[in-house]
This record gives C-alpha cells, structure tokens and sequence, in this order.
C-alpha cells in the first residue's frame, strides 16, 4: 500500500474509532454539564444498550444458558426499545443512587458512579456470561475504496450517528425549553432554581438521556466489534480521555477530543505499534491533567504572593 493511501487509511479508522470516543464522551458531558458529577459508569450503558438490543432481536442465552430469549423483533424496533429500556435504567440509577446522596460532596457522587460500573457490570455477567455477543450489520454490500484506502458501511453508520446525534443535541439544548432549561442549570444552578426551573427533574432527565446515547453508542459499534460484559470499562476510560480532551463542558468540544484521540490511537499503533494503542489514551490523559494542574499550581502561588505569604 502506499504511503499516501496508508496514511489515509489511518485516518479512517481514527475517525471511526474517534467517533466511537466521542459518543461516550457526549453521555459524559450530558451529565457533567447538569451536575458536575463524572459518570463512570457511561461506558457500561452503551454495553448494556448493545446486549439489550441483541437479546431483543436474536436468539440469546441468559442466566448462564439456563433462558433462552426469543423476541425476534425486527432490528429497528429492537434497537429503539433497547435504547428506552437503557435510558430508563439510566434514570432509574439516579433516582436510586445518585439523588439520595444529593448532599454528598462531588467526590463521594463520583465514587457512587465507579460502585455502578461493577454492579452493572456483575449483572451484566450473570445475565449474560463472558460470551462476546454482535449485532448484523445495518446495511449489507462491500466496503467502498477511495483513494486506496478502505472503509466499511458500518464505519459510515459511525460517523454517520455521531454526526447526527451532535445536530440532534445542538438542536434540543439551543431550540427546545427543555433544552434550555438544562443549560441553564448547567451555567448556574442556583440561578436556574431561582427561575423556578426543577433542578431535580433536570439531573434525572441529563442521566436518561445520557443513558440513552450511551445505549446508541454501543448499539452502532457492536456490528462492527462485538459486545461483552466488561466492554464497559474500555468504553467508559476511552470517553471520559476524550471529554477531558474536549473540555468536559462542550458538545462539540467532546466530538473533538474523541476524533483526535482515535486519530492518535490509530497513527501510534500503525505507526510504532499496536502495543501503545491503549497507552496512548492515559499518555494524552496525564498530559491534558498535567496542563491543567500547573495552571491551579501557578494561580494558587500568585494568590499566596498577593497576599504577602
């Protein structure tokens, strides 16, 4: 292959995997934007959307073989009740984990958030066992060629849902008032309460709905890379690098990070190896939060000097 069509290859796939990113990076900043909580149980929703999906529509074993569940809905219907169904259990989580302990400090919320990941993930295990479970590709044909590079119709899906769910978001938080109430609340809480807005209802419906595109995430990648019990965790490091690149406050700025995260995944393990694939995202992480930290070390000692300390 050449050099040119090799480099665009890499570009290629690092969109489809930045897009991947950028998906789960948007549930983080849904919720993030809401409560100023870091949900790392989001990547365990996006496996919880795809196993629900695939229980709906195929044949599936649960409960360690001992069910067989046979739904056999057609795949569209069965890809929007699952997302349901996971918005749902995204509320659910809050109503029963996250607003009782609405008075804890931000740390203790997070840390309720990681117990999630493995509760999730435990239950995931005894409904599902270790098997890797797919979906049938949304549209069947060859790959497409351009430019010697290949790329793959459900790689276009990818794109495809993270483009269209980023217009979607734009939309509801600039056009609707329910959208406008959530940013509300995410530019000042208690001014958004003083204006009479429900700032409970705003933090259930920021979990659902990031419940929910976390579901659509896992359910458009699942025909491509098939979907486990623990896929959770891998989703939930990779997403929460990708926010934290994108700003953690920022629709658009999430899709960002999450595309430049999969393009330097991709070029460092073509280009030096596979092996660095998943260093390369906690390099990008440490570096970002280094950045970050030097810039409250250098503000917390220019206060000290004012003050004459």
């Amino acid at each position: 292959m050449a050099l040119e069509s090799q480099i665009l290859q890499f570009i290629f796939a690092g969109i489809t995997v930045g897009s991947i990113y950028a998906l789960i990076a948007l549930g983080f900043v849904v919720i993030h934007n809401v409560t100023g909580i870091v949900n790392f149980a989001q990547g365990d929703f996006a496996m919880l959307g795809a196993l629900i999906a695939v229980t709906l529509t195929e044949k599936t074993p649960i409960f360690n073989r001992v069910f067989i569940a046979e739904f056999n809905l057609p795949l569209p219907l069965g890809i929007a009740l699952a997302v349901l169904i996971t918005g749902a259990l995204g509320a659910i989580f809050y109503l029963l984990a996250i607003r009782p302990a609405h008075n804890a400090s931000i740390v203790s919320l997070i840390i309720i958030t990681i117990g999630a990941h493995f509760a999730l993930q435990g239950a995931a295990l005894i409904t599902w066992a270790a098997d890797p479970y797919s979906l049938p590709r949304f549209t069947t044909g060859g790959p497409l060629e351009i430019m010697g590079a290949i790329l793959t119709r459900q790689n276009l899906w990818v794109i495809g849902v993270t483009i269209a769910l980023l217009l979607l978001l734009y939309l509801f938080f600039e056009r609707t008032i329910l959208g406008k109430a959530l940013r509300a609340c995410a530019i000042n809480r208690t001014a958004a309460r003083l204006m009479g807005i429900n700032i409970d209802r705003m933090a259930l419906l920021s979990f659902a709905l990031s419940a929910a595109i976390g579901a659509i995430a896992g359910i458009v990648i699942t025909p491509a890379n098939s979907m486990s019990y623990d896929s959770g965790t891998f989703l939930s490091l990779k997403g929460f690098v990708a926010a934290i690149l994108g700003g953690m406050n920022s629709a658009t700025g999430a899709v960002i990070g999450g595309l430049v995260l999969g393009i330097l995944e991709t070029f460092g393990a073509g280009m030096i190896s596979s092996g660095y694939k998943d260093a390369i995202a906690f390099i990008v992480l440490f570096f970002v939060l280094f950045i970050r930290m030097s810039g409250i070390i250098k503000l917390g000692k220019s206060q000290v000097e004012e003050a004459g300390l």
